[in-house]
């Protein structure tokens, strides 16, 4: 029973499906020929598409195809061109023809769709047990982007369908696990992003922007560039993503930020219909003075000349392949008619197209016509899908000829030339190595990827239907990194038509003299400068004690020593009252020598009043030891020979002092004071106080020896505060005032208190004067507060009584001074 069942059952299927059922058809190509050996490729001859969205319940409709793409015709062209050339040509591939078949698709999933009938091609129909036989393309050109490559090479790597794309840059592409036979004539991005990081340190760009697709082109290509400008030392401001088909609101976002940013150059890794989007919508805001830095993806793609803002791209500057040129395209481009390809929707379109859209009447051609597709004067991508045919056809050669013994496969064998299978062209691809006619040499690293050699071009011009690009550079990836870059004297355009590099910095440099102090929160392109001796140094210059930066601040010169001197003026000035002091002294001491026998001299122990006067002398004297250039033996004379005469000054007044008030007091009934302060014990008081002061000038000289300080740290200094002095002149003001009351022909207390007062006056004043003047304006201040205690003990004391004695005879009598009169 069971064997029954099976037996039924297979003869119902085969009643109810005789032979083979298409469950569909596979998208037909937009053009083709047969051939031995069939090529496939897969571009897209129109920019833009209207799809809809799948419902996946029934096939989706395919996308309608929008805006003519004139490059991709041409790259289609140029394929033509090579497998015709190839063809004829006797020394590869002899007896035998290349075919190809083209698919035309627009949008990712039509381009995937379409690798995936060149994978799955057909025959037709040979019997109802057989549908179809398979016709696989050997090999599949394109695409011209890398998101799209890299969603079909994917699927194509598992069938080990070999891949070779003539412009897709992007880095993802070089992982040969992920895309194990995909191979590129054009470098990778990771090359291009590495000359865009060394174009950027050249020009001494550090602050700049970054804006790329949101596809794996962009993003791979953006992050690798920012990996590698950030090694030169170059900071990016910013990073954006964005696609043609965004809202409004994102372009508004990225429009935004160009408007407001603080660098003035662009690195935009993006397509050519990103790029014209940005620089319309810049155009109509009227933003300018971008320096922008493009990708081989639209550098130099024509239809930044019909871009409305095109003038905003003006002197853009970018890498691309090397230019070549091919003998014969321009006259096979020149021979394209719509006959050559009657099943083509596209070609008609183009004719008409290219024709200004007028009805064709058969008998239109294109020798007289001037457009991009007849232009062969730029053939740098247009030549990378001429060196992807000619490698296949190299590698189908070398399949076709290769004797057993150097075969490749089990057992050194060799391929079937009549059945060469897709797989079998890896091996050959992996190692080929030619020379074209042009003598360009082409062979693929282990990665699959071509040598990075690039031409550095710039946007010189650009108007309705024309660009101009000058070649200003060339860059060699195989060359040691510092020379890596070469330019060939061009002179370059700069943005806004300028003949000036751009600046785009953070911070200007920091020039020898200065030196770079980084920001809180602040990329490290954005700094302070401070001293240094070279341009953008992160060190500080350090220099020896004696020496300090100069005024630029890239070298160390010894400091100038300051002191006050005797030759300038506030020296010659402080001088000049020194001596007056002293010659004015000199003179009262001569009035009160002469008159030494009158009674004003002789009263109140002359001998004081002399010894006071020769001590003012000495006071005034040494004030010109703090001028002129400091020594050991001037710093320890200077405040003890000061304080030793002053303390004799004061030593004298207070005797003085001492004197008349003990004097009318003993005057007192039974008083007896004046034996214990007669004129031995006066002698003997300014001694032992004058004593005291040299004791501690010693003790002081011992435990703390002045000598020549050099001042460091902005005239830091200690002084030596001279209480002792202090106590004096306090005391002297205390007996003063007691002796107020006396008789005041006689009486001295007055000019003693006022000139007591003043001395605490100068002293007080003195102290944060001295504390706050820097250098050489202390030692001044010092010398002044000397001089301003000397004058007023000269004045008070003395001035009045040589008044009386040349100016007033006959108030110097002893009646006079026994009297109470008040008009002394």
């Amino acid at each position: 029973m069971p064997l029954l069942n099976v037996i039924i059952m297979v003869l119902l299927t085969q009643r109810v499906m005789p032979g083979c059922r298409l469950q569909g058809k596979v998208q037909l190509p937009d053009m083709s020929k047969a051939g031995d050996f069939v090529l496939g490729g897969i571009f897209t001859f129109r920019t833009g598409y209207r799809g809809s969205v799948p419902t996946f319940q029934t096939l989706p409709n395919p996308p309608a195809c929008l805006d003519i793409n004139v490059r991709e015709f041409k790259f289609a062209q140029t394929m033509f061109f090579a497998i015709e050339e190839i063809n004829q040509n006797h020394a590869v591939l002899p007896n035998h023809t290349l075919g190809y078949k083209i698919y035309n698709s627009c949008g990712i999933t039509n381009i995937i769709k379409s690798a995936i009938d060149l994978a799955n091609g057909q025959r037709e129909i040979t019997d109802e047990r057989n549908c179809t036989v398979a016709d696989t393309a050997l090999a599949i050109l394109g695409h011209s982007a890398s998101a799209p490559t890299v969603a079909f090479a994917r699927i194509m790597g598992r069938f080990q369908i070999p891949v070779i794309s003539h412009f897709a840059t992007c880095a993802c592409l070089s992982n040969r696990e992920e895309f194990p036979s995909l191979f590129r004539t054009v470098p990778s991005d990771l090359y291009q992003s590495k000359a865009l990081a060394n174009l950027i340190k050249l020009f001494g760009w550090t602050w700049v922007g970054a804006l790329s697709n949101k596809n794996d082109y962009g993003i791979y290509g953006v992050s690798t560039f920012i990996q590698a400008a950030q090694e030169e030392g170059v900071c990016i401001e910013y990073y954006l993503a964005f696609e043609q088909t965004d809202a409004p609101d994102d372009l508004t976002k990225v429009i935004e930020t160009l408007k407001y940013s603080t660098s003035k150059v662009v690195v935009a890794f993006m397509s050519h219909r990103e790029v014209n989007v940005l620089a319309t919508e810049l155009y109509k805001r009227n933003i300018t003075g971008l320096q922008w830095v493009g990708t081989d993806t639209w550098i130099t793609d024509p239809s930044l000349a019909d871009t409305e803002g095109n003038s905003i791209l003006v002197g853009s500057l970018g890498f691309v392949v090397k230019n070549a040129k091919i003998p014969g395209l321009e006259a096979h481009l020149r021979r394209l008619n719509p006959s050559q390809f009657p099943k083509s929707q596209f070609v008609r379109d183009f004719w008409e197209d290219i024709h200004a859209k007028k009805p064709c009447s058969g008998s239109e051609d294109l020798q007289d016509v001037q457009s991009y597709f007849t232009d062969v004067s730029e053939l740098r991508f247009i030549n990378n899908v001429y060196k992807s045919v000619y490698a296949v056809a190299h590698v189908v050669h070398n399949l076709v000829t290769c004797e057993k013994r150097k075969g490749p496969f089990d057992n050194g064998s060799c391929a079937d030339g009549k059945q060469i299978q897709p797989w079998q062209l890896l091996h050959y691809l992996q190692n080929i190595d030619f020379t074209t006619n042009e003598g360009e040499r082409v062979t693929f690293d282990p990665n699959g990827d071509s040598p990075a050699r690039y031409e550095l071009v710039n946007l010189q011009r650009v108007t309705s239907g024309t660009m101009h690009v000058a070649t200003v550079g060339v860059f060699d990836a195989t060359l040691p990194s510092d020379r890596q870059i070469t330019m060939n004297g061009e002179p370059i355009v700069w943005v806004g038509s300028s003949r000036t590099v751009p600046v785009s910095v953070c911070s200007e440099s920091c020039p020898p003299g200065k030196r770079k102090l980084l920001l809180k929160r602040k990329p490290i392109c954005c700094y302070d400068c401070e001293i240094s001796n070279i341009t953008d140094s992160t060190e500080c210059l350090k220099c020896l004690p004696d020496y300090w930066p100069n005024t630029r601040g890239d070298m160390c010169i010894l400091k100038e020593t300051e002191f006050l001197a005797h030759a300038e003026i506030m020296g010659i000035t402080l001088t000049f009252f020194a001596l007056l002091g002293v010659i004015l002294t000199t003179m009262v001491t001569l009035v009160y020598f002469h008159f030494r026998e009158t009674p004003i001299v002789r009263a109140n122990n002359s001998e004081l009043r002399f010894l006071l006067l020769f001590s003012l002398t000495l006071c005034f004297l040494c004030s010109l030891n703090f001028i002129g250039r400091p020594s050991e033996w001037s710093c320890m004379l200077r405040h003890t020979v000061f304080g030793i005469t002053f303390v004799l000054c004061i030593s004298c007044v207070l005797g003085k002092t001492m004197v008349v008030l003990m004097a009318f007091r003993a005057s007192l009934p039974g008083s007896n004071v004046m034996k214990w302060f007669g004129p031995t014990q006066q002698r003997l008081s300014v001694l032992v106080f004058t004593l005291i002061q040299v004791v501690i000038c010693i003790i002081w000289l011992k435990i703390k020896t002045p000598f020549p300080f050099k001042n460091m740290d902005y005239y830091k200094e200690k002084i030596i505060l001279e209480w002792y002095i202090g106590i004096l002149a306090i005391l002297c003001f205390i007996l003063a005032f007691l002796a107020r009351k006396l008789p005041d022909n006689f009486n001295e207390a007055k000019f003693i208190t006022f000139s007591m007062l003043m001395f605490c006056a100068v002293w007080i004043t003195f102290i944060p004067a001295y504390v706050s003047s820097p250098g050489k304006f202390t030692v001044a201040v010092e010398i002044f507060a000397i001089q301003a205690l000397s004058y007023g003990l000269l004045f008070c004391i003395f001035i009045p009584k040589c008044y009386i004695i040349l100016l007033r005879p006959g108030q110097n009598a002893k009646r006079h001074l026994m009297g109470k009169t008040q008009d002394i």
